[in-house]
């Protein structure tokens, strides 16, 4: 197991509870091949069984994943077309047969076992998620395992956050998202085209994003040299948020603007301060997805700054 340390409501965790034991108990049995089978196929006759937590976004995925023998879209197929679920002369894509699994009462066990048989099946699985605003995806690769991947919205979630302050509004940036913060100093910055900021962390270049022009209120200070920046990452991608004041650390619940407003790009929701003012939580992925739209470069691109030299 991973991610132990994700947070989230009681009233979720209540709800989530069932659904993953489900899970669980489904790679058990249909997944994890017979040890002779796995030495057959070369792999160890222990099988391995992942579940994983994290943060992504405005999202707390869920991931169990097992190393088996993977769905079987043959059979599946075959069994939904005698079922009379699909036509026989129907072609379904990889996905759609995958998510063939979650029709009521379908399954592909022959016998029902101590393990998975219930009386619960993933149409149950999918319901229950889906009452929580989630999503749930499988990802299978035949003879390798199959992963199913729980997408929940922070709705109810508690987050670890970083309160940061930018022109007369304080936001919070997600604890998991943040590397590091520093001071800026102007030898390390640098101009690409003769816009998009850049600045150099160590051994690579990260796009510069000034908070207060993405969310579009009065700055406090403009200047860059001696400026504060939380260096951020998400999808993979690093980015050097600009702000005016690191403030204190907490644990906040978060509620969803997607529900009570809209949604709004770089945001994943909101939470209540102690002083019962209103502070909005950054998506940190959508955050650098806007600076790269923007035309900013990616850490991992080589570009070419200024003064000639390669980034």
């Amino acid at each position: 197991m991973s991610g132990e340390g994700t947070e989230m409501d009681k009233t979720v965790m209540e709800k989530i509870g069932d659904p993953l034991v489900h899970l669980v108990r489904n790679s058990i049995d249909h997944g994890i091949e017979m040890p002779d089978d796995r030495k057959a196929a070369g792999k160890p006759s222990t099988g391995l069984l992942h579940l994983n937590a994290y943060h992504k976004g405005g999202n707390i995925m869920i991931e169990i994943s097992d190393d088996g023998g993977g769905l079987n879209r043959e059979k599946i197929a075959k069994k939904a077309k005698d079922r009379g679920l699909i036509k026989e002369d129907e072609l379904l894509s990889e996905e759609q047969i995958n998510d063939l699994i979650f029709l009521p009462g379908f399954s592909t066990a022959e016998i029902v076992s101590d393990v998975s048989g219930r009386g619960v099946g993933m149409d149950v699985v999918k319901r229950n998620i889906h009452d929580l605003g989630g999503k749930i995806e499988v990802v299978s690769k035949e003879g390798k395992g199959t992963s199913f991947v729980i997408r929940l919205p922070l709705t109810l979630a508690i987050l670890d956050g970083q309160l940061v302050s930018a022109g007369d509004q304080i936001y919070i940036v997600p604890l998991v998202s943040i590397i590091e913060s520093l001071q800026i100093s102007e030898k390390n910055m640098s101009l690409i085209a003769g816009k998009a900021e850049v600045y150099k962390v160590r051994d690579e270049y990260i796009p510069i994003i000034r908070l207060y022009e993405v969310f579009n209120i009065p700055p406090k200070n403009t200047d860059l040299d001696g400026g504060l920046l939380v260096v951020v990452e998400g999808d993979g991608k690093k980015a050097g948020i600009l702000v005016d004041d690191l403030l204190d650390q907490q644990q906040v619940v978060i509620k969803s603007l997607e529900t009570n407003f809209k949604r709004v790009e770089g945001v994943s929701g909101a939470t209540i301060l102690g002083d019962g003012t209103v502070a909005l939580i950054m998506d940190v992925s959508s955050l650098i997805r806007l600076s790269h739209q923007a035309g900013l470069p990616s850490s991992k691109t080589p570009t070419f700054i200024a003064n000639g030299k390669a980034a």
